[in-house]
């Protein structure tokens, strides 16, 4: 595998590459596109959102990992509770989302009410930038942290608001558990649900 495939753990100093990589791969994402729908501004403040989520949040708490042109954010089973916005957080992504901020917080409610309460590990996000997709950088991503809930003995859980993506996960071993409406009519959501594997089957 090249070495710019090779996952290595996100800092604080990738903060610029992991907002400006994110931006990119989810600037046509339903969700985003409905949380975000000024053309103009989308890529700036989809940098802004998750640059905020990942300093403030997913590096505390989570396992962030990206390859030169690809992000993933993971949460491990012990760091399910921790791993949420503190109330500082959510005020700058309150002021971010401006007059979506209101949609975007039912859209969390909703979504917690169907995360599966049994112990597992959440693949938060995975993104690759456009201009890189097809080089398998996302891949590794995904491979390297299933292996590591596999090595833990964790199932995975992930959200997907992109028909296109499921396909993708269902390579990986994930299957379709439930499918949303987010409310005050926005996009579809599917949660999906891999059950872990021993090393030798993975």
């Amino acid at each position: 595998m090249p070495i710019s495939h090779t996952p290595k753990t996100a800092t604080l100093d990738d903060a610029p590459l992991v907002g400006a990589t994110l931006a990119r791969a989810f600037d046509d994402d339903p969700m985003m596109r409905w949380f975000f729908p000024d053309e103009a501004t989308r890529e700036a403040s989809l940098g802004r959102y998750f640059g905020t989520i990942f300093t403030r949040q997913y590096m505390l708490h989570g396992v962030c990992q990206r390859t030169e042109a690809a992000v993933a954010f993971w949460v491990p089973a012990e760091a399910q509770e921790k791993a949420v916005p503190d109330q500082g957080t959510i005020q700058e992504l309150t002021n971010l989302l401006g007059d979506r901020a209101e949609l975007f917080g039912g859209a969390v409610e909703m979504a917690a009410k169907h995360t599966p309460q049994e112990p597992h590990w959440s693949l938060a996000l995975i993104g690759a930038d456009p201009a890189a997709q097809g080089q398998g950088q996302g891949a590794a991503l995904l491979r390297s942290g299933l292996a590591q809930a596999d090595a833990a003995g964790m199932p995975v859980h992930l959200e997907s608001s992109k028909p296109e993506n499921l396909p993708v996960y269902e390579h990986f071993g994930f299957t379709v558990r439930d499918e949303l409406r987010l409310p005050g009519g926005g996009p579809q959501l599917w949660t999906m649900w891999r059950e872990p594997r021993r090393q030798a089957d993975a």
